[in-house]
């Protein structure tokens, strides 16, 4: 049988990153933390944290995660039900996390939960990560939901078709006519400054693989992990960029940005992934983020079958 405190205790660590913290969270010592973790990993005969720093679950402790986290939000479901009374104020808050790609959250998906929040009583933990990645945090149970490029639900989970996310390869106007006044080419794309939004961002080398046929790895780059910022450098003349139809409509109505792959802009279908379980409220983020994903992506891209497996 599971001690839910212990699991409590993994729980915190993680998310907190590091012992100090969750026993601060959870208002209790850190010799007491580390005893709990002890006890379940003598419990269970193996380790269940890599002491890392951060911290980081082994693949049982990512299994426990999942499960605790199931079973947290269940009950948080059941005592809502079971006092119905509670209202206003005084209704109990519930705290989902999920994973989000920094475009949607720069973009639509803010609009799409605010309403929720407001009436329901639901605190979210957004954690960003690229839109391929996302889904692997689902994956080891650090969230209930994602939203990824992946169509295909993996097991225990729903996944929903959004739309899709169009990116413009945009740059100011100068700096198109300085680098790019032969087109968009092989010699220009090497020498020309690209703006990315990190390392593991894949948008900028997918487009110039779809474009190109390559992506050339040694040309300048600035790294700009910020949706609103990376337009800015953009808008700025420091590089070229792709951006999404959503922050670049406007400026490229006036003038302010020149769409240098006009006839092939880079479609990227989002999915959202959630755990399939009973939970009335992770039901109403589904339908929230499936609505708001009709009205603001585009819909041209024949979308996946919604699928689900377990």
């Amino acid at each position: 049988m599971l001690d839910y405190k212990q699991l409590e205790a993994l729980a915190a660590v993680v998310e907190e990153g590091g012992f100090e913290r969750a026993a601060k969270r959870l208002n209790i010592t850190q010799s007491a933390v580390s005893q709990r973790i002890r006890l379940l990993e003598e419990s269970l005969g193996q380790p269940v944290l890599a002491r890392t720093q951060p911290p980081m679950p082994t693949g049982p402790g990512r299994r426990l995660l999942r499960h605790a986290r199931r079973v947290d939000l269940l009950e948080a479901e059941l005592a809502n039900g079971l006092t119905p009374e509670a209202r206003g104020e005084d209704a109990p808050w519930q705290t989902l996390a999920v994973a989000v790609n920094a475009d949607t959250l720069a973009t639509w998906f803010t609009g799409a939960v605010l309403p929720l929040l407001s009436r329901k009583h639901l605190a979210l933990d957004i954690k960003v990560d690229d839109q391929e990645r996302t889904h692997e945090l689902l994956r080891a149970g650090e969230v209930v939901g994602c939203v990824s490029t992946r169509h295909s639900a993996m097991q225990g989970c729903h996944a929903h078709y959004l739309g899709t996310m169009r990116y413009h390869c945009v740059s100011s106007p100068a700096f198109a006519a300085r680098w790019f006044a032969q087109g968009l080419t092989p010699q220009a794309v090497l020498l020309a400054p690209a703006v990315v939004f990190n390392r593991q961002d894949t948008v900028h080398d997918r487009f110039l693989e779809t474009r190109l046929g390559a992506s050339p790895q040694g040309a300048p780059r600035h790294h700009v992990p910020n949706s609103e910022r990376f337009v800015d450098f953009v808008l700025g003349g420091a590089g070229y960029g792709l951006v999404p139809h959503m922050q670049a409509a406007s400026p490229l109505a006036l003038g302010q940005l020149a769409d240098l792959a006009p006839d092939s802009p880079l479609d990227v279908p989002l999915n959202w992934h959630c755990w399939n379980i009973a939970s009335p409220l992770l039901a109403r983020l589904t339908k929230a983020l499936r609505e708001a994903g009709r009205a603001a992506l585009l819909g041209h891209l024949p979308p996946p079958q919604a699928s689900r497996q377990g």
